[in-house]
């Protein structure tokens, strides 16, 4: 798609106002440099998102220290640290207002070459700057790609449009921000050229979920534990949203442990080759995997068209972005108004009328067709019911039909796919009027809601409220004529697809890597059974 940048579009020209920026410091989601070179502060990022063997690696650094010292470790489940530099002198860059939108633009601190010996994964930089007898620290991380010869026959892609859209850093996500007339909406443009906020990278063990390990009792107000920790320990309140510490990294220690070998790319590698995935038996998303490009998923297609299998531990397939030089673009709920491209490239929902592409057509299920559980008052309490406990992939889990799936391991939301749904002899199958195809086979179901059970206990304000039910309603995307009866529940579905020559297993659940980490029997089972047969 052509660059196309309206002059006058919300995100482009935020306001310079620090006091604004200084509220936004204490509601955690504004992460970013101090202003005050006064204040001891190191950041950093890179030029690029991944790297590959032989690749230049830029590292763009502003510190307040008098020197700082790095550290380069990749991050699974037996850590290398590969690079070490200590003494070099600090020097701080002023951050740009619009650095959510437009890039930090500091320049180059350090040039490395990636060396070949470098194992495919998630790399983990700690920026460590000096004052003195003080001392900050921050992260940074990056991904090396596979090499042509590898060995491996899965790859998982890193879901880096999730992780650009929930980057807070700077000031601006897509869904909080400081730009707009008042300086004070989400951006639709977002920047690579800026650090990752805080818990993207690097988080201490036993971080809060987002689906919170106890549902609240009667009349009790309901909790948000990791936006509680968040602002106790001064982290992003976005870091159980997205980002390596909380999803990936889960995922890729657990296969490790099961001594499985998985290379590991980005949603944004697929975007710019989709050949990439051509050595492979098996590709793999994990966690929150919410925004993605129409490259990305017509790579995707053709691979599993032509015999790929798609092991999709992830929820919440929802939005088109668009790519433009180092920006990812997305209006999201204000596509229809604002988006200057209104045709199938249009940023918002897959299942709108412009666009007319059910995300159902790659993996199966519709973020429209379910959303949220576990997470406010959203389907408090729900899980997974099994309805064909004889298919392949839950053997070894000794289940009955309507049995709870792995009740206990946290794995149902914080937000899940779906699907329209008939009933034939008490077992759901897809009714195809939301684009899914009739030979899916729904596995097991739960419930979702896109309204909010507001049971009025004094204090408490709604998280969601019916907003979500109310833009489905404006946009069509559940179809012209809805009412709010249609759209204010929907469901969240695990499901096997044999499509074309490749197959499509779906788990449709933002929250399946902490059935691994809890070591639940029967979300450990099905994880074996599905990537030993994909990748065998």
């Amino acid at each position: 798609m052509p660059d196309i940048k309206p002059k006058s579009m919300p995100g482009t020209r935020p306001k310079p106002r620090y006091e604004r920026r200084a509220n936004h410091i204490l509601d955690n989601y504004y992460i970013g440099q101090h202003p005050d070179p006064n204040h001891l502060s190191i950041w950093g990022y890179t030029d690029a998102m991944s790297y590959t063997a032989g690749d230049r690696l830029q590292l763009h650094v502003s510190t307040s220290a008098d020197d700082w010292q790095l550290s380069i470790c990749r991050d699974h489940l037996t850590p290398e640290v590969v690079y070490q530099q200590a003494g070099i002198p600090g020097a701080f860059y002023h951050c740009p207002e619009d650095a959510s939108v437009n890039g930090c633009g500091w320049p180059v601190a350090l040039t490395l070459q990636v060396d070949p010996a470098w194992q495919s994964g998630v790399y983990v930089i700690t920026f460590t700057g000096f004052r003195g007898e003080k001392s900050v620290t921050e992260h940074h991380m990056f991904v090396v790609r596979p090499s042509q010869n590898t060995a491996a026959k899965a790859l998982l892609l890193c879901a880096t449009g999730t992780w650009l859209a929930y980057n807070c850093w700077g000031g601006s996500s897509a869904y909080e921000g400081i730009t707009g007339e008042q300086g004070d909406q989400f951006s639709p443009y977002l920047s690579w050229q800026r650090p990752w906020t805080r818990g993207f990278c690097k988080l201490p063990k036993g971080a809060p979920r987002a689906v919170a390990q106890h549902p609240p009792t009667d009349g009790e107000m309901v909790r948000y534990p990791y936006m509680e920790w968040a602002y106790a320990y001064g982290y992003s309140k976005k870091y159980a949203s997205a980002g390596w510490a909380s999803y990936e990294r889960h995922f890729i220690h657990w296969a490790e442990q099961q001594g499985m070998q998985i290379d590991v790319a980005t949603l944004h590698d697929l975007h710019a080759d989709a050949r990439l995935l051509d050595a492979y038996q098996c590709v793999i998303s994990v966690g929150h995997d919410e925004y993605w490009s129409a490259a990305m998923r017509h790579g995707l297609d053709k691979w599993i068209e032509s015999g790929g299998n798609l092991a999709r531990f992830a929820g919440n397939y929802m939005w088109q972005v668009r790519i433009e030089n180092a920006q990812q673009v997305c209006f999201k709920y204000l596509a229809k108004e604002q988006d200057p491209v209104q045709d199938q490239f249009m940023s918002g929902a897959w299942d709108e009328p412009a666009i007319a592409w059910p995300g159902a057509h790659t993996i199966g299920a519709n973020a429209l067709q379910g959303i949220y559980a576990n997470v406010g008052r959203c389907a408090v309490g729900s899980c997974y019911h099994v309805y064909q406990p004889e298919h392949w992939v839950f053997t070894g889990c000794d289940l009955q039909v309507g049995e709870a799936f792995a009740p206990h391991a946290g794995i149902y939301g914080y937000e899940v796919d779906g699907l329209q749904v008939n009933w034939q002899h008490g077992t759901p199958v897809p009714s195809g009027l939301d684009g899914a195809d009739r030979k899916i086979q729904i596995l097991a179901m739960g419930p979702a809601s896109n309204v909010e059970d507001d049971q009025q206990v004094w204090g408490e304000t709604c998280y969601l409220g019916d907003s979500d039910a109310q833009w489905l309603l404006s946009s069509d995307a559940r179809g012209a004529g809805a009412s709010m009866e249609d759209v204010a529940t929907g469901n969240g579905v695990m499901l096997h697809w044999r499509r074309g020559q490749g197959q499509v297993f779906n788990a449709a659940t933002c929250e399946w890597v902490m059935g691994l980490t809890r070591k639940d029997s029967q979300v450990e089972q099905v994880t074996l059974n599905v990537l030993q047969r994909f990748m065998s």
